[in-house]
């Protein structure tokens, strides 16, 4: 008689896990996690059999094996009878922004697209991580554990399951029209590009089903955001570049992948710094003439004085000053370099090369950010040419930059940055070439500003700042804060979600602030602040508390001479943080005589300090005079913020009505989130209330001796004039959340 052989071992759900650990197509980490988080489940496969019948532990089980490993999620799909992966979206959305998907976002895009809005039509997804504080809590309203893991499915509170240390966080932008719709968010305790690629899939299908077509993704220029899009099928070689994947995978529908372009601009900066010198086709690109132009800062030079003056062989002098809100690459700072250079500097008598390196880099930021010549038409045959031809000026010096001993850059550790821009410059030009929905736009619009991640940190600002924290807040108090923007959502072009107090200086992003020629200053000559200088000619009528009788005793000249320095002092704080090239040029009065130069700035001084520009002083003295009208300066029942309101809002009323200020600005009025809330708008705010702060408590921003019986110079005591506590005239201009 036959042997029998050993009866076949029945196969479990633990047992299957355990399976794919030994051939380590799944973690030892996410097997331990899925047997305590659902120690619960049916082991039998039998039991797995009706999906209808599916409980919540079993949905949760599904969604975390699919998000976590596809391969796995695959195999267990030939054995039990799991949902096709994009059936699993509508179990991770959630309602009352929970994490997951925000069911309600979607609807309102299903009736915007059902109602023929063709501006919803077509959209591109953003990614990106918040870091979260790492804490367990106790959430009273579902008397449960609080801080762990969600997908939206539900918290994984097993005593085995982590803590969240993460959000991800997903929006949709507008391609043709400027909308943002903040999907969801979903809080992990680590997550890799495999893992973010399913998350964006999965988005993209519940857009799809709603709708809306997506054209293109945007992530960070990270080693996480690269291996998201090799997760996706992406190639980021510059010999064989593939800048789309299919959705789904197989179809015939491709979407253009993005890395974020001030992401990808630093990186290129720090390979710049640290390479010091590159050379590509003959040019030579040195960084320490960026440095250089940043540490000029502000310099008196000297010139021979012209014929017509009269006094030939003599001498005339000017006052140079360097913005150095001025972006690194920007035309700017090429025009400076050059500019520089025939003024006969000798730190610049050999940047011809940086120049032309720094103007190619502005001409691509002009591209990416729809401005300059091109424009928001890329479309348009003319502008296509125009780019086309950009963007193989850009691959050709690429490819060829070396270092100083001649290795290729685009192969070196420092090569992200380059790759992200010409993997970008392909997207782009795919994406303006083949897809026929963007065609059907009026006047073939393409606002390139939905593929970078500004909208998204946009929103991230408005999120941090309705948690109350410049610090990482918790997993309760990031959801409360999303639960509140949320419900201001309207999903209506140019009004993104704001928690009504975010920065008003939306140019000073945290990446952008970085490529500033004023943090390359602050690196190599770090400088808290600007000491005063010994000449100051301040009138004691002006800083010590007023009063008919020490008006009356001022000299007229005095008084006007004081009040003038006064503006330019505070012209010069708000210079220090000021991230706005135009708004810090139309602090100073210019020197007419002297060719303009966007990033040099030639300015008149008095005593030591910059000259202000008319409507600075303007707004000084409108502020002086509402000052001596409505208050005592001093009085303790004076010094309250309701009473420094009430007197900003009387130098308001008095401004409104009078001519126009800032004559540079009128492009800024139709800038920003709203009219009522830009640069233009903000600067004449924050002149006010620095001059009344400064006025009101002068003993917080000047340490001096008061003289008696005559006017003399007053002595300083600090070193600096405005420390920067909270309250101080400086302002805060940009908010990070790491």
């Amino acid at each position: 008689a036959g042997r029998c052989g050993p009866a076949p071992r029945r196969r479990s759900v633990p047992s299957i896990l355990r399976e794919l650990a030994e051939k380590r197509q799944l973690s030892e980490e996410i097997v331990s996690l899925l047997q305590a988080q659902f120690s619960d489940l049916p082991r039998e496969l039998h039991s797995w059999r009706q999906m209808a019948d599916y409980s919540p532990e079993m949905r949760q089980f599904a969604c975390l094996l699919h998000l976590y490993h596809i391969k796995a999620y695959d195999y267990l799909r030939k054995i039990l009878p799991l949902p096709h992966p994009y059936s699993l979206t509508n179990w991770l959305s959630s309602n009352e922004a929970a994490a997951g998907f925000s069911s309600d976002i979607f609807l309102r895009l299903q009736e915007k697209v059902e109602r023929g809005d063709q501006a919803c039509r077509c959209c591109a997804v953003l990614v990106q991580d918040v870091s979260l504080q790492k804490q367990q809590e106790w959430d009273p309203r579902s008397k449960r554990l609080s801080g762990f893991a969600d997908l939206g499915a539900g918290i994984l509170d097993a005593d085995e399951a982590p803590l969240a240390s993460e959000a991800i966080v997903l929006m949709a932008v507008g391609i043709s029209s400027p909308w943002t719709a903040p999907l969801g968010y979903f809080l992990v305790n680590s997550t890799s590009g495999p893992f973010l690629a399913q998350l964006l899939r999965q988005a993209i299908h519940k857009l799809n089903s709603v709708g809306v077509v997506v054209l293109a993704v945007t992530s960070g220029a990270s080693a996480r955001g690269a291996e998201t899009a090799r997760a996706l099928g992406i190639r980021i070689d510059p010999k064989r570049i593939r800048c789309t994947f299919q959705h789904p995978p197989g179809s015939a529908h491709s979407i253009a992948y993005f890395f974020d372009v001030p992401h990808a601009l630093l990186l290129i900066r720090n390979a710049l710094q640290c390479f010091q010198k590159v050379e590509w086709l003959g040019d030579t690109m040195w960084w320490q003439h960026v440095v250089e132009l940043a540490a000029l800062g502000e310099q008196k030079v000297l010139e021979p004085c012209s014929a017509e003056s009269g006094k030939a062989g003599s001498k005339g002098s000017y006052h140079l000053k360097v913005n150095l809100a001025t972006l690194l690459f920007s035309k700017g700072v090429a025009e400076a370099l050059e500019h520089l250079q025939k003024l006969g500097l000798a730190s610049f008598q050999s940047c011809s090369g940086t120049a032309k390196f720094v103007r190619l880099m502005s001409s691509l930021c002009d591209v990416f950010y729809g401005r300059g010549p091109y424009g928001k038409e890329p479309l348009l045959a003319g502008n296509y040419t125009k780019i086309s031809n950009l963007f193989d000026e850009a691959r050709s010096c690429f490819v060829n930059l070396t270092d100083s001993v001649g290795r290729y850059i685009i192969k070196s550790k420092r090569k992200l940055g380059f790759l992200s821009l010409l993997l970008n410059a392909e997207s782009l030009k795919w994406l303006c070439s083949n897809h026929t929905c963007l065609k059907g736009t009026p006047s073939q619009h393409l606002h390139t500003y939905a593929f970078s991640l500004d909208p998204l940190e946009q929103f991230l600002r408005a999120l941090q700042q309705a948690c109350g924290s410049s610090g990482s807040p918790t997993c309760a108090v990031f959801q409360a804060a999303y639960h509140k923007l949320l419900a201001s959502c309207s999903l209506a072009p140019g009004s993104p979600p704001s928690s009504g107090n975010a920065s008003p200086w939306d140019v000073s992003l945290s990446q952008r602030r970085a490529l500033t020629l004023g943090s390359i200053r602050a690196q190599y000559h770090p400088a808290p602040g600007r000491p005063l200088a010994p000449e100051y000619p301040y009138s004691a009528g002006l800083l010590l508390p007023s009063s008919a009788l020490s008006n009356a005793l001022t000299d007229l000249s005095l008084y006007a001479q004081s009040l003038t320095c006064t503006a330019g002092w505070v012209a010069e704080q708000l210079a220090l943080d000021l991230q706005c090239e135009p708004c810090l040029a139309s602090l100073f009065e210019a020197d007419e005589s002297r060719l303009r130069c966007r990033s040099v700035l030639y300015i008149k001084k008095l005593g030591g300090v910059s000259l202000p520009s008319a409507s600075v002083h303007h707004i000084t003295s409108i502020s002086e005079q509402v000052l001596n009208q409505y208050g005592k300066v001093g009085s303790a029942n004076n010094n309250t913020k309701l009473w420094h309101l009430c007197l900003e809002q009387k130098v308001f009323q008095e401004l409104l009505g009078e001519s126009p200020l800032f004559p540079t600005l009128t492009k800024h009025l139709f800038e920003g989130e709203l009219s009522i809330n830009n640069h233009y708008t903000v600067l004449v705010k924050e002149i006010t209330r620095c001059y009344l702060n400064v006025r009101t408590h002068p003993t917080q921003h000047l340490n001096l001796k008061y003289p008696c019986g005559r006017h003399e110079l007053k002595t300083l005591k600090g070193k600096h004039l405005f420390p920067s506590p909270l309250g101080s005239c400086q302002s805060s201009l940009t908010h990070t959340w790491s």
